[in-house]
């Protein structure tokens, strides 16, 4: 999946032919579809392993499929149903920043950054490193958009502090 999303989603949707009443193989073309960038097919296998499971493991991305087919007002109740379960904090941080992305392609920048800022204030610690690194990455990456350089430099180092294997790139 990491070197060739369109060949892991070719294995997956044969698996998914063969045997798709099994969760794993709808969970494995979403993830694959997703990877691949097909989002409208990621959004309907994670819609059906909602269905097959009850969980809502997936609402970060299913929101994110939403606001990459640039269905913000859908990827949006996917947000705050999510958020709304007070999930945790690795699931909290995923939604906020697809919260934040969608407002920054609808021209809320000023709201995406506050949202994004208001995270990062508000988990303090609590998570993973890597969830906070990807919190402040999304943040930093932000800033820099907007062409604030200065600060965005300040909190990409705080992204390597807490990512020193650069998983977030």
């Amino acid at each position: 999946i990491d070197t060739d999303p369109e060949l892991a989603y070719a294995h997956a949707e044969a698996a998914r032919r063969r045997a798709a009443r099994l969760p794993i193989t709808r969970e494995a073309a979403g993830e694959t579809a997703y990877a691949a960038g097909n989002f409208g097919t990621a959004l309907n296998e994670f819609r059906a392993l909602r269905r097959m499971t009850g969980r809502d493991d997936y609402l970060a991305a299913m929101a994110d499929c939403e606001r990459a087919l640039g269905r913000y007002q859908g990827a949006l109740r996917l947000v705050k149903e999510g958020l709304a379960k007070s999930p945790e904090v690795v699931t909290r941080i995923e939604l906020r920043l697809v919260e934040a992305g969608i407002r920054s392609q609808t021209g809320q920048v000023d709201e995406a950054l506050r949202l994004l800022k208001s995270e990062i204030e508000e988990l303090g610690t609590r998570g993973t490193k890597l969830a906070r690194a990807r919190l402040r990455y999304g943040y930093a990456d932000l800033l820099e958009r907007t062409g604030d350089g200065e600060q965005a430099e300040r909190w990409f180092d705080a992204v390597i502090r807490l990512d020193p294997d650069e998983t977030t790139d």
